[in-house]
C-alpha cells in the first residue's frame, strides 16, 4: 500500500483535477511532491476531515487554525501556489460526493473519506465565531463584532503594529520605517481635512487614540473620538492623558449612531467603514454629513473589492468572517462615492493606496513572525495562527490586486456651493 502522502496526492489531484504545486507531508512521516516546493504538513487526520467536511477556504482554515494544518517554507509562496485549488462545490462530505458527477472524482472523494478516518467532523476552533449568516449590524452586533476583532489584548496589537498602534495602511514616501509612514499617512489626513487651530474633529472608529492624538498635538484640534472595543478606549484614554491632551481630546465608547454633539468642522473614519455593511451603508453617510458643519469635510479611508458582474452573487470572504471581522462587508469604490452622494456629500477626491497597504501587512507579517513565541503567549496559538494566515493573504491580495484601499475626500458644501477647498490642492498632491 502507498504511504500517506503519496496516496493524498494522487487522491487530491483527481479530485482537483490539476497537479499539487506543493510538497505533502503526511501524518506518518511520508513526503511526496516537488523537492523545493513549499510543504504542506497535515499533521493529523482530523485535519484531511476538516477540510472533507467542510470543502473550501473556511475548511482549510479551520485545520490550520487548529494547528492541525502547518506550512514549511516562505508561507507567501505557499498561499500563491495554493490561489484557486480550493475545491468550493458541496456543503459537507456527503454534498461533495453527491455534487461529483464524474465517477473517477466522486471514487477519490470516497477514498479520501476512507483515509480520514471516522465519519464525523471536527468541531470548529473556539476562535470561530458561531453567528446567524446573515450580517444584521445592530448596535449589539456591531459591538460584538467588534469586540471579537480588537479585544484581542493591546500587548498583541503592540507587538504586531508597532508603537504608532495604527491599525490602518501606511503612507510609503520612501522606503523608510513603519513609524515614519504611519505618521506620514495622518498627517496625509490631517492635510486632506485641512485641520485648522480651534477646529473640531469627530474620529470615528478611533482605534487605539492615534489620529486623536496627531490631530490635536500637531494641528491644535479638539477632537472626538468613538470606538466600541472597551480595550481600545483605555489605551487610548492612557496615551491621552500621557501626552497631556486631556483638554483636547475626548475618547468615548460610543456608536457612531449615538454621536449627537455636531456640528463638527472635520470628521475622519480610518478603517472603519468596513463593518458597516451594505443595508447601512446610506444611514453612515447620512449620519456623518449631518454632524458635519456646511463647509466641512469628510476623509472616508476603506478597503474596497473589485466589482462583481453579478454584484448580487458577491459573498463574504468566509474565513475573514469567520475568524477576522464577523459582518465585515466590502464594496467597489465606486458604490462607496455613490452612497457619500446619495447622502449629500460632494465627493472630491479619491486616492488609492492599495500598494502602500501591500508593503504594510507585509510589516506586520515579520513582526509577528519575529515575535512569534510572545505572540502566541499573548494571545494564544489559534489566535496567532488567524493573524498571520489574514495578514499574509491580505497582502497578497492588495498586490495582485484583488482588492483595494481608498481615500475618500468628500464635504458638505455651503447652501451657496461653496466647497471650502482650494482650486489645486497642492497640500496633498505636489
Amino acid at each position: 500500500m502507498a504511504d500517506a502522502a503519496s496516496r493524498l496526492r494522487s487522491l487530491a489531484e483527481q479530485v482537483l483535477g490539476t497537479p499539487l504545486p506543493v510538497r505533502v507531508r503526511a501524518w506518518d512521516g511520508s513526503q511526496d511532491g516537488p523537492p523545493q516546493a513549499p510543504v504542506l504538513v497535515i499533521r493529523n487526520r482530523r485535519a484531511l476531515r476538516r477540510m472533507l467536511f467542510k470543502p473550501g477556504e473556511l475548511g482549510l482554515a479551520r485545520a490550520w487554525v487548529a494547528g492541525d494544518l502547518d506550512i514549511e517554507g516562505d508561507l507567501y509562496t505557499m498561499l500563491e501556489a495554493m490561489a484557486g485549488l480550493v475545491w468550493e462545490r458541496g456543503e459537507d462530505a456527503r454534498g461533495l460526493v453527491q455534487a461529483v458527477r464524474d465517477p473517477e472524482v466522486r471514487a477519490a472523494v470516497r477514498e479520501l473519506l476512507k483515509l480520514a478516518g471516522p465519519p464525523l467532523p471536527p468541531a470548529p476552533p473556539e476562535e470561530e465565531v458561531r453567528r446567524p449568516r446573515r450580517h444584521l449590524h445592530t448596535r449589539r452586533t456591531d459591538k460584538r463584532a467588534v469586540s471579537h476583532h480588537y479585544d484581542v489584548g493591546n500587548d498583541f496589537y503592540e507587538l504586531v503594529l508597532g508603537p504608532s498602534m495604527v491599525y490602518s495602511c501606511a503612507y510609503w514616501e520612501d522606503a523608510g520605517t513603519l513609524e515614519t509612514a504611519q505618521r506620514d499617512k495622518l498627517e496625509l489626513v490631517c492635510a486632506k481635512l485641512g485641520l485648522t487651530e480651534g477646529g473640531r474633529l469627530l474620529d470615528v472608529g478611533c482605534g487605539w487614540g492615534s489620529m486623536a492624538i496627531h490631530a490635536a498635538r500637531e494641528h491644535g484640534v479638539s477632537v472626538v473620538g468613538v470606538t466600541l472595543s472597551q480595550e481600545q478606549a483605555a489605551y487610548a484614554r492612557k496615551r491621552v492623558a500621557d501626552e497631556g491632551l486631556t483638554d483636547r481630546v475626548e475618547i468615548r465608547v460610543q456608536d457612531y449612531r449615538d454621536v449627537t454633539d455636531g456640528p463638527f468642522d472635520a470628521i475622519s473614519s480610518i478603517g472603519m467603514a468596513e463593518h458597516v455593511g451594505a443595508e447601512r451603508y446610506l444611514e453612515y453617510a447620512r449620519r456623518l454629513y449631518a454632524l458635519l458643519a456646511p463647509g466641512g469635510r469628510l476623509l472616508n479611508h476603506q478597503i474596497a473589492r473589485r466589482p462583481e458582474r453579478d454584484e448580487s452573487a458577491y459573498e463574504v470572504d468566509p474565513f475573514i468572517d469567520a475568524y477576522v471581522f464577523p459582518d465585515g462587508e466590502l464594496a467597489p469604490v465606486g458604490t462607496t462615492v455613490t452612497q457619500l452622494e446619495r447622502a449629500g456629500f460632494e465627493v472630491r477626491d479619491v486616492e488609492s493606496l492599495r500598494e502602500h497597504y501591500a508593503r504594510t501587512l507585509r510589516r506586520w507579517v515579520t513582526n509577528l513572525e519575529a515575535d512569534w513565541d510572545h505572540a502566541v503567549r499573548l494571545a494564544g496559538p489559534g489566535r496567532a495562527r488567524v493573524w498571520l494566515l489574514y495578514m499574509a493573504a491580505c497582502a497578497l491580495a492588495f498586490e495582485r490586486n484583488r482588492i483595494g484601499v481608498n481615500q475618500v475626500l468628500a464635504v458638505r458644501a455651503a447652501e451657496s456651493g461653496a466647497s471650502g477647498l482650494p482650486l489645486r490642492p497642492r497640500t496633498w498632491h505636489g
